[in-house]
């Protein structure tokens, strides 16, 4: 993110002036168009911000060098999107995902699916380092098997999205975990560490609710084996169902293991998919290249089979690319105008307590996250402008590294518009932009996802898991020339951060 002096100083109605204006036009397109789709009102948001902006002394230029350089940050969030498409398109062409759909349908418990879909999205997820990779393989896969046990949607995409970034936020391999302590200056397995205290205690609670949540929807009810045999006949019809096909995943979870990044890792998958399908499938190499672009595409005469398997490809992540660059830019002029930087400062300058200090971290990177709609400016733009006051107040900064995890990683699943709400609704087939608003409901049913960030804030109320800087810290500070924001010295009127250096 930018860093750089000439950023303008403005005042707080100012900077929240186009934000308002901004979600006014996305309420009128949500409530009133009742369409579900952000990218207009986003681009109207950038247009307003700019003109704000330009008022305020802000060059044409400069703004525009602030959203490409936030668009360059997101570039290789870009990449694992195309791949994800192409992966999806190409497991499915092989038959690994109707063989996933198919094997879980035989062997798993109907009543305890919901948590052994959050754990197997974790373990995925951790494996990878990538929310969004789990999403469209194994969370696509474990939509079908939820239909065919007969649960709703949302509540087989609740406990995917639990799972999945339960599991990215605490692997060494994913960028946000690595991003939030890089921004802070902590260590990556201090961090992952640290993170531990509101993980584990959210994800519990998280699978009890679905453990409990599976018995209640099925009960003691036989499941209709006439929609599961439907669907498993259908799936052996049409595809080679064998342990063989699980192979993509088999090698793929292997080199995440190995520690191999996320990009090449996932385009291996491309590769072995499309082996395959060629061996296994009795696929042709010009229809793979057509479903790595366009999807699959299958007419079973089973209606759930065919609405889960026909999609996949890079054009079917072409409306959350181009959401995600909108979103990009928009969170690149709002920083670039000191708008962002305004409604934080704001903010710091009237916290004096630990917990308060924690909450509003917390709920920066959260409302970032709303506002900006993505997850790597929420948390590089709170750990940058929170570290001060941290350092002031004399906490061990992995007490912010994990309050940036947990407004950013954890939140961004939750807002529709975000590039991880996106993901999630366009690799779930959760078809809101066709008007199955119900399936919304995924959001309150993502545990994992909203505890922990209320958890980490309990904590800093009640001082638990909240650790002081030791003198290493502090001695690392002085070395390193770090602000140091006292908070003391403080008044509810001053027109910026008065940080200074403690050498």
């Amino acid at each position: 993110m930018t860093t750089t002096d000439d950023t303008p100083r403005i005042s707080v109605p100012m900077a929240a002036l186009p934000i308002v204006l901004t979600f006014l036009v996305l309420g009128l397109q949500l409530f009133v168009f009742d369409t579900f789709v952000p990218h207009v009102p986003l681009i109207l948001g950038i247009g307003i911000t700019a003109a704000l902006g330009r008022l305020n002394g802000c060059s044409w230029d400069a703004m525009q060098d602030g959203m490409l350089h936030v668009v360059r940050v997101g570039l290789p969030a870009l990449g694992i999107l195309l791949l994800v498409g192409m992966i999806t398109g190409v497991w499915i062409a092989a038959g690994t995902v109707p063989t996933l759909i198919y094997y879980g349908l035989e062997l798993l418990s109907p009543q305890a699916f919901l948590a052994t879909a959050a754990i197997l999205c974790a373990v995925v997820s951790v494996s990878l380092g990538t929310s969004w990779g789990t999403l469209g393989t194994v969370g696509l896969a474990l939509m079908g098997i939820g239909h065919g046990f007969g649960l709703p949607a949302y509540w087989t995409a609740g406990a995917v999205v639990s799972g999945a970034f339960f599991g990215d936020k605490i692997s060494p391999l994913s960028d946000t975990t690595n991003l939030a302590p890089a921004v802070t200056g902590v260590n990556l397995f201090t961090h992952i560490r640290n993170l531990m205290p509101t993980t584990v205690p959210s994800m519990a609670i998280a699978l009890a609710v679905y453990t409990v949540a599976g018995f209640v929807l099925i009960g003691n009810q036989p499941v209709s084996f006439e929609r599961i045999t439907s669907i498993t006949d259908g799936l052996a019809a049409h595809f080679t169902i064998s342990a063989w096909t699980l192979l993509p995943v088999v090698l793929v979870i292997g080199l995440a293991l190995a520690r191999m990044p996320a990009m090449p890792t996932l385009f291996f998958g491309v590769l072995v998919g499309a082996v395959t399908a060629l061996i296994a499938q009795g696929a042709s190499l010009a229809s793979i290249f057509d479903e790595a672009f366009a999807g699959y595409s299958i007419e079973t005469g089973v209606e759930s089979i065919d609405g889960l398997l026909n999609g996949g490809g890079i054009q079917s992540m072409t409306w959350v690319i181009t959401l995600l660059l909108i979103a990009l830019s928009y969170g690149g002029v709002l920083e670039r105008t000191g708008c962002l930087r305004a409604l934080i400062e704001a903010l710091v300058q009237r916290v004096r307590s630990f917990g308060g200090l924690q909450t509003s971290a917390i709920g920066a990177a959260a409302s970032t996250n709303v506002v900006a709609g993505d997850p790597y400016l929420s948390i590089a733009l709170t750990g940058r402008m929170f570290g001060p006051a941290y350092r002031g107040q004399g906490a061990a900064m992995r007490n912010l590294s994990r309050a940036t995890e947990e407004g950013g990683t954890l939140v961004s699943p939750l807002v529709p518009w975000n590039a991880g709400g996106a993901v999630v609704i366009t690799a779930l087939g959760l078809g809101i932009a066709e008007g199955q608003a119900i399936n919304l409901l995924y959001i309150p049913l993502a545990f994992a996802c909203w505890l922990s960030p209320l958890i980490g804030m309990a904590y800093g109320w009640l001082g638990w898991f909240s650790p002081r800087a030791d003198a290493a810290e502090r001695a690392q500070w002085q070395r390193d020339g770090e602000h140091v924001l006292d908070v003391d010295a403080l008044t509810p009127a001053s027109p910026s951060l008065a940080a200074t250096s403690r050498r």
